[in-house]
C-alpha cells in the first residue's frame, strides 16, 4: 500500500566541503512520496552538490543519506543497484553522450542494468520513452549536435525514464530554454508526475517553475537547508534571501503569470480536457 506521507528522500546532519570551503554544514531534507519538491538557493550553495550526494556521485564529509529507506552513503556500488534502478536523473544541460544517437542515450542505463535484453525490445522501450518526453519520433536516430536546446532535454528527459522510476531527479531542467519551452516542459514534468505517480526532485532557479508546479520548495542558505513549505509559508518568514528572491519583481511577475493561469482554468469549462504534455 501506498503511503503518501512516505519519506522518500532523507537527509541529515550533512557535510559538504572542497578543500578548506565548507559548501553543507548540518543540512536536514525530507522528501514525500508523490511531492514535486523544489529546491533553490543562491549561487554557490550548493544546489547540485546536494543532488550528486544523495544519487551518490559526491562523498560527504559526513551525514546521513537514505533513498528508498536504503542508506546510501558508504556503500558498494554492487549494493546499491536494486535502489539506483528505482531512480531516473536528468542532469543539466541534458548531459547526453554526443557520439550516441538519441535512442541509443535511452539504451545506456537499460543496457547497464539489463545487459542481455533484446535489441528489439530496446529499441522498442526506446522509441516508447523519446515519445513520451514530447519528442517526436523521428528524433529517435537523431545525434545530440542535431537536436535544439529543449529537445536535448527532453531526450535527456526520455533517458531518465528509460527504467520506468518511482523517483526522478531534474537539474535545472529548463534553464537555457525560452517561456514558452519552459512552460511546455513544467507542464510535461507535472503530467508525467501525476500520470506515473513519480517523486520529484527538481533544482531550479525558475520562479516560474516552482509557482506552477512545486508542491513544496526547501531554500538553501548558510550552509544548509533554512526553510521548507508551500510558496505562501515561504512568504510569510522573514529572512532577506526568501524576501528578495521571491517578492522581488520576478516574484511577483510567477504569482501574477499563476493567478492568470488559474483565471483562464476558472473560465474555460473544458480546460482540464485540453492540458497536454507536448511541448
Amino acid at each position: 500500500m501506498v503511503r503518501k506521507d512516505e519519506t522518500i528522500i532523507s537527509v541529515k546532519g550533512l557535510k559538504n566541503g572542497f578543500g578548506d570551503q565548507l559548501v553543507h554544514d548540518g543540512l536536514d531534507l525530507e522528501v514525500k512520496r508523490g511531492e514535486i519538491f523544489g529546491v533553490v538557493g543562491g549561487s554557490g550553495t550548493g544546489k547540485s552538490v546536494l543532488m550528486r550526494s544523495i544519487i551518490g556521485l559526491q562523498t560527504p564529509i559526513e551525514g546521513d543519506i537514505t533513498v528508498f529507506g536504503e542508506e546510501m552513503i558508504d556503500r558498494e556500488d554492487t549494493d546499491a543497484i536494486d535502489v539506483r534502478k528505482r531512480w531516473g536523473v536528468l542532469f543539466q544541460g541534458g548531459a547526453l553522450f554526443s557520439t550516441l544517437t538519441v535512442a541509443e542515450n535511452v539504451q545506456v542505463p537499460l543496457r547497464e542494468f539489463y545487459p542481455d535484453l533484446d535489441p528489439a525490445l530496446l529499441d522498442e522501450i526506446a522509441a516508447y520513452k523519446v515519445v513520451m518526453s514530447g519528442l517526436p519520433a523521428d528524433a529517435g536516430p537523431k545525434y545530440p549536435s542535431e537536436l535544439s536546446g529543449g529537445m536535448k532535454k527532453r531526450a535527456g528527459l526520455a533517458r531518465a525514464l528509460a527504467m520506468d522510476p518511482e523517483l526522478l531527479f531534474l537539474d535545472e531542467p529548463t534553464a537555457g530554454l525560452d517561456p514558452i519551452g519552459a512552460a511546455a516542459f513544467d507542464e510535461l514534468t507535472q503530467s508525467m508526475q501525476k500520470t506515473l505517480g513519480l517523486t520529484v526532485f527538481l533544482i531550479t532557479h525558475d520562479l516560474d517553475t516552482l509557482y506552477a508546479i512545486c508542491d513544496r520548495v526547501a531554500v538553501l542558505a548558510d550552509k544548509k537547508v533554512i526553510a521548507v513549505g508551500t510558496i505562501p509559508e515561504l512568504l510569510a518568514l522573514d529572512h532577506p534571501w526568501i524576501q528578495e528572491y521571491f517578492n522581488g519583481p520576478r516574484g511577483r511577475a510567477a504569482t501574477a503569470s499563476v493567478e492568470r493561469a488559474a483565471d483562464l482554468r476558472e473560465h474555460t469549462p473544458d480546460a482540464a480536457g485540453t492540458t497536454g504534455t507536448e511541448g
